[in-house]
């Protein structure tokens, strides 16, 4: 007879106290592997063996997620108990009852990725019209929030950009973005305005450090280049002196931007180019937001709706 599943989910639960890990966690682990265990005992109740750890195989774990499907839980349950197990099985092959990890190999369901929540076309506007005065830092956030609406870049795209990238009278911007994949986005005029705005004032901020036409474009008051955390902090701040409320990120505006144009009519092959995705499966996402109005447009232009 092998090692007994029951004893080693007792010293891996043992070990996680050990190590200082949350009773939270503790007791997930153990309502997770209790569970498998109950499963294998239940597979065959008339042999003690079938509870041994020897006997598990990836099929054991793929029929015990089987099994939890059928009971009706989530997939993001599932991955989760399947997550346990891995982690589970690996501390056997540490303690060598085991000599590789059956869940290993074994794919978890695929979870769909919840949107970011996203503002309204009114909400946008308010919002790009908050920030207030012609100091160097109010420009400064004037010009982030119209270029980030305007333009859909990631947060990093933005602090990374220089002021090289700008050619505001073609109001082009030239983004790098992930794979060190560079893009040409364009802008709206307000934007561009924003943008050139903030340039009479950024020398003041960098205080001679770089020049009117090198260096980071977006600085922060001690004249370095402005941190993600720090775009991240002065969105919040606009958000709560808009009274939009809404718990939006940067992210969250690439979104609005996303849907917004397509609400307008935008093509998606159009959009998934402006916003850098390497596949259009990826800027489908975006569809599901609009679907009242694809089915409408559907139904004025095809010719047996």
């Amino acid at each position: 007879m092998g090692v007994a599943v029951k004893d080693c989910i007792e010293q891996y639960l043992r070990e996680l106290e050990g190590e200082g890990s949350s009773p939270h966690t503790v007791r997930n682990y153990r309502i997770d592997l209790l569970q498998f265990l109950d499963f294998l005992q239940d597979t065959d109740p008339e042999t003690p063996e079938a509870a041994s750890l020897d006997r598990v195989d990836p099929l054991t774990v793929r029929a015990f997620m089987a099994s939890l499907r059928r009971r009706g839980l989530t997939p993001a349950t599932v991955a989760r108990k399947v997550a346990s197990l891995r982690s589970f099985f690996k501390f056997c092959c540490r303690r060598g009852w085991l000599r590789w990890n059956p869940a290993a190999l074994v794919t978890t369901p695929k979870l769909p990725k919840p949107l970011p929540p996203h503002l309204t076309v009114d909400q946008a506007f308010q919002l790009l019209a908050t920030p207030q005065g012609d100091d160097p830092l109010a420009l400064r956030d004037r010009a982030i929030l119209e270029l980030f609406y305007a333009s859909g870049i990631r947060l990093g795209e933005l602090t990374g950009l220089t002021v090289d990238d700008l050619d505001l009278e073609q109001r082009l911007v030239k983004v790098m973005g992930k794979g060190n994949k560079e893009r040409i986005v364009p802008i709206g005029r307000p934007a561009a305005e924003a943008l050139t705005a903030y340039l009479t004032a950024r020398d003041t901020l960098s205080r001679g450090k770089f020049g009117a036409y090198r260096g980071p474009l977006f600085l922060n008051y001690r004249g370095g280049c402005l941190s993600p955390r720090g775009v991240e902090r002065l969105l919040e701040k606009y958000l709560r002196r808009s009274g939009v409320g809404n718990a939006i990120t940067p992210h969250g505006l690439r979104h609005s931007f996303a849907s917004h144009m397509l609400q307008a009519g935008a093509d998606l092959r159009v959009i998934q180019e402006l916003l850098g995705h390497a596949r259009l499966t990826t800027t489908q996402r975006y569809i599901h937001v609009n679907l009242d109005q694809l089915m409408a447009v559907y139904d004025k232009a095809h010719p047996k709706a």
